[in-house]
This record gives C-alpha cells, sequence and structure tokens, in this order.
C-alpha cells in the first residue's frame, strides 16, 4: 500500500523480487491516486473507507489472510486494518509511519513532531495546495520529493511518472483529501490500540516528517513486532533501501 503523493509504482523495486519468492503480488493505486476512481465526497476518504478498500481486495483473491506492507499514508491504512480487521492479516509491515494512537499523542505533547507535520496543516486549506503543488506542471512538487530523500533514489525518468500520475483529472485534490477526512472524520477508536498480528516496523532514521521519537512507542504496542532501523535512509525508506527492504519483505512473508 503506497502513500502520498505516490501510487502503485512507488513498490516498484519489491515487486519482482516478492513475485520471484513466489508470492502473488497486488500493487493497487490507492482510492483517489493514478487510475483508480476519484469520489467527489470528502467523507468518501475516511480511513475507514480506504481500510474497506483493502478489506475488498483482500476478499477478491479468494484467500482468507494476506501479506500487507504499507508506507507513509498507506502504513496509516495497514495500521487500521490491523486494528480493524486483524483476522485478515497474516503479517504486517509497516514502514515509517507511527500507530495512529502514538501520532495522536505525540501531535497533541511534542512541539518538534508538530513543526514537522506543518504541511498537513497546510493541506487543509481548500483549493490553494492543489494548485500549489500543480504549478509548472508539478515540476518543483518533484523536485522536492528528489531533495527529501538520498541522492539518487528517485530519478527524474522517475519523477516523470509520478508527474504523469498527479495529472490524472482531479488526482491532486483527491490525493490531498486523504489529509483533509482524516481530521474531519476522526475515526472511532477501537477498544484495544495493540495490535495482534505479527508485525515488522521499518524505519528510515533520516525522516524529515516524522520525528524518530515516534518509533518506540509504536513498536511497544505490538504483541508480536520486530523493529528495522535503517540508519541512512530517509522517509522514502522503500527506494533509498531497495534491496534491503525487498529482501526483508522476502524473508519475513516467506
Amino acid at each position: 500500500l503506497h502513500g502520498f503523493p505516490e501510487f502503485w509504482y512507488g513498490w516498484r523495486h519489491q515487486i519482482d523480487h516478492l513475485a520471484w519468492k513466489g508470492l502473488r503480488v497486488w500493487v493497487p493505486d490507492q482510492r483517489g491516486y493514478n487510475l483508480s476512481d476519484k469520489p467527489k465526497d470528502l467523507s468518501d476518504y475516511r480511513i475507514d473507507e480506504l481500510v474497506m478498500d483493502v478489506v475488498g481486495l483482500i476478499n477478491s483473491t479468494g484467500h482468507d489472510k494476506a501479506f500487507i506492507a504499507g508506507h507513509d499514508w498507506g502504513a496509516m491504512v495497514a495500521w487500521w486494518l490491523a486494528l480493524r480487521h486483524p483476522d485478515l492479516i497474516e503479517k504486517l509491515v509497516i514502514m515509517n509511519v507511527p500507530h495512529p494512537r502514538v501520532f495522536q499523542r505525540q501531535l497533541r505533547s511534542n512541539i518538534k513532531q508538530l513543526v514537522k507535520s506543518w504541511y498537513a496543516g497546510w493541506f487543509q486549506l481548500p483549493f490553494i495546495p492543489e494548485r500549489t503543488l500543480r504549478f509548472a506542471d508539478s515540476r518543483i512538487f518533484a523536485r522536492f520529493i528528489q531533495m527529501t530523500a538520498n541522492k539518487g533514489s528517485f530519478t527524474d525518468e522517475d519523477m516523470q511518472q509520478y508527474r504523469q500520475a498527479w495529472a490524472q483529472p482531479n488526482a491532486m485534490k483527491s490525493m490531498l483529501n486523504w489529509y483533509r477526512a482524516y481530521l474531519r472524520y476522526p475515526p472511532k477508536a477501537p477498544k484495544n490500540w495493540r495490535v495482534s498480528v505479527p508485525t515488522m516496523i521499518i524505519w528510515g532514521k533520516k525522516d524529515v516528517a516524522l520525528s524518530f521519537d515516534l518509533v518506540e512507542p509504536s513498536y511497544d504496542l505490538l504483541d508480536n513486532g520486530e523493529l528495522v532501523i535503517m540508519e541512512k535512509a530517509t522517509h522514502w525508506v522503500q527506494h533509498d533501501e531497495k534491496e534491503r527492504v525487498s529482501q526483508l519483505l522476502g524473508m519475513y512473508f516467506v
């Protein structure tokens, strides 16, 4: 499950390795992204709606359970899937997004994280964020993504793929609606915040958007957890450390 502002292409480095390991690999464009549907109503981007998209995909496979890997917003959907439907997950891998309960608490009490999350507040504005990100055919936005990753992780050719995805009709607004809906329609708290399914957290320590302080309390909410810290990786961990992430996923899932 990809995050913002990616699409299925964000997992391009991992697909072949996982298929080689014998897994049937599904890498969907999530709701609002690239070629997937882009509902107009903000309520259609509530986290529970996004979770049910994944539930539907799992049910359509004909299998009872699936291995789930998520990065950024895809990881947030994966966390909530594990909290709402643990019976559907064989194993879970989370990349560079904290447990939702930890994130809620840190945003209230951790000034450092609040400052890092400034952009999420800006995204709440109508019209302006999408127009800004689309300015100059999204070339400035694409350059920003490259600057926040390790050098060479995103080539100019890669960013052309992203710019084409962002240029899909209503895509940028739909992508931003994930942020807007999460604040406007906060998900109902589960009875138990602990995650029961086996879970590996992979975290790039050079993340400029999410504080490293979020990692340990997230790990503490796992009943059966593993933690891998990648010292030289940024938020874009599966791009910066593509081979290592592929190997970790393959070993954990198979």
